[in-house]
């Protein structure tokens, strides 16, 4: 990643879950690999703890790490499943509906997106009333191979991309 990126490139997006789970070893291991260099990688991970999961985008350099986002609405049923809690049971992605529209990197406020949220009206829309200054779309698409989901979702985020006049980056794992 480090060779592929070259000397310019700052910041490197890598797909939703790329990471696997977010460990204080997994961070160890990203930062010191970043070690020496000037870039940062912006990429997703899953955080588990007893009650279930988040689905987030970290942010890590040689410097800090720190998780940047959480997945504001998971794909219900697969992911999120709210129910479990109602009847006593743990597990599952959390939802953070409200939370985090946006995130910062290098002062610049960005709209962070993952998988089913580039598909949903409320996470974009929530994001641009903090007028962000770029969409960052990750999303994990292995699952889908012999489908069009991964173009769909693309062509939606460019399409907000057009609608609000923002740059785009997108990554996506196939």
């Amino acid at each position: 990643m480090r060779a592929a990126a070259g000397e310019k490139t700052r910041f490197v997006v890598l797909p939703e879950s790329a990471l696997g789970f977010w460990t204080p070893t997994v961070e160890r291991v990203w930062q010191e690999s970043l070690r020496g260099s000037s870039l940062t990688v912006i990429a997703g991970a899953v955080v588990i703890d007893p009650s279930g999961y988040d689905n987030v985008i970290v942010e890590i350099s040689a410097d800090k790490a720190r998780i940047l986002y959480s997945e504001r609405m998971p794909v219900p049923v697969s992911m999120w499943q709210p129910w479990l809690q109602w009847t006593g049971r743990v597990g599952g992605a959390r939802a953070h509906l409200f939370g985090n529209p946006i995130a910062e990197i290098d002062r610049q406020k960005i709209a962070p997106l993952i998988c089913y949220e580039q598909l949903m009206l409320w996470p974009i829309l929530q994001s641009m009333l903090h007028s962000p200054s770029a969409i960052i779309a990750a999303g994990n698409g292995w699952w889908t191979e012999g489908t069009s989901i991964v173009a769909i979702q693309k062509a939606s985020v460019i399409a907000w991309g057009k609608l609000f006049g923002l740059p785009v980056v997108t990554a996506f794992n196939t």
